[in-house]
């Protein structure tokens, strides 16, 4: 009987077992890169008895891309705004929004010399879904300027990875009426409002006593997050009111698909 070299099938073989196991680790790598890199920042402002405190801690995209830069300056961006007090200072960083920030509390010092509480400005940041097409971030921040109280709120960015930008909320709708309509149906069951009874039949003080989607839309791991801001639609003591939609129901709704 003839005998065959079976040198040749086995080097195929192990050729091929090499592209599998290549290919394996690159759709590894692939996935691993479907997540932005993130590295904290946290920046104090300055110790003193007089002094605001400012405590603000954010997460840093780190990589040389569009969407880590959108993301970098969307945070930026929201920091000023929560500390920009001095409107004769032009603020560009987060290091001259705390100065304006300083400079209002001082103003008011001055003014008023038996003003003695110090300003405080609290600013956390963090990563509340991340897919291979869009990421959450949320910012909760307490501000507080003198007064009863301090004013509490949290604010969600979202951004789509693939063209490296921000979304705003109407861009996440493939219809937004019908989501709104499956929104106040899942709204009234947790707050208790019978569906023939108007919207602010349990107090709450929505605008014309009509349901509206809040500002603040976004994604978290256990669903689609909505929350109404102190005052947006009910008094300061209620705080804020929240809203999660799980994405079977909504998917269908969006724009984005979740978990791509």
């Amino acid at each position: 009987m003839k005998a065959y070299n079976q040198t040749p099938i086995i080097n195929a073989l192990m050729r091929l077992s090499n592209c599998f196991f290549l290919l394996f680790f690159l759709l590894i790598g692939c996935q691993d890169e479907q997540n932005l890199t993130f590295a904290p920042l946290s920046i104090q402002g300055e110790q003193c008895a007089d002094c605001p405190k400012i405590a603000i801690n954010l997460p840093k995209a780190i990589e040389e891309t569009r969407i880590a830069r959108s993301v970098n300056t969307a945070l930026r961006e929201e920091v000023i705004a929560l500390l920009h007090f001095d409107e004769a200072l032009e603020v560009s960083d987060i290091g001259t929004a705390i100065e304006s920030f300083k400079s209002g509390f001082s103003e008011l010092q001055e003014k008023y010399e038996d003003e003695s509480t110090p300003w405080e400005a609290r600013i956390d940041a963090e990563i509340t879904y991340e897919d291979a097409a869009l990421l959450t971030i949320s910012l909760d921040a307490y501000i507080f300027t003198g007064g009863a109280h301090g004013y509490t709120s949290k604010r969600f960015l979202n951004f789509d990875k693939i063209k490296g930008e921000e979304l705003e909320n109407w861009r996440l709708f493939k219809d937004s009426l019908a989501f709104r309509d499956l929104a106040e149906r899942h709204f009234r069951m947790k707050e208790n409002i019978p569906s023939d009874k108007p919207i602010n039949y349990t107090g709450f003080m929505f605008e014309q006593d009509s349901f509206y989607l809040p500002e603040n839309i976004g994604f978290t791991e256990k669903g689609m997050k909505l929350l109404y801001n102190q005052y947006e639609v009910s008094s300061f003591a209620d705080g804020t009111i929240e809203l999660i939609l799980p994405y079977e129901e909504v998917q269908k709704f969006l724009k984005p698909k979740i978990g791509s």
